[in-house]
């Protein structure tokens, strides 16, 4: 399951990580969010020990959505190491996840 992360817990949880993480920047009332969800979780499960992975809801954490410039969502920011190496905007398929993550896994 996803760790739910806001304003106060992002630097420590996300920032700070020693492994990779895959953040999910979403809203309840957010339809394409809610098709992801499941994906993200699955994610959260299969790279256990690999990718730590947090949701961020955007309506109760304006700050840190606000300081990377989310303007959609759902958004999927990949950080490593504390910076931002790579993200996607929108519902898209789990190959598209898996291919984003070998990536930054790599």
């Amino acid at each position: 399951m996803a760790l739910a992360v806001t304003d106060a817990t992002f630097e420590q949880e996300v920032l700070k990580s020693d492994l990779p993480v895959l953040v999910d920047f979403w809203a309840e009332w957010c339809g394409p969010c809610r098709m992801v969800a499941p994906i993200v979780d699955e994610l959260s499960k299969e790279y256990s020990g690999k990718l730590k992975v947090a949701k961020v809801d955007v309506d109760s954490n304006t700050k840190i959505a606000s300081q990377y410039g989310i303007m959609s969502i759902p958004s999927l920011l990949f950080f490593k190491n504390g910076k931002v190496v790579d993200q996607i905007v929108g519902a898209v398929p789990k190959k598209a996840f898996l291919d984003r993550l070998n990536k930054v896994l790599g």
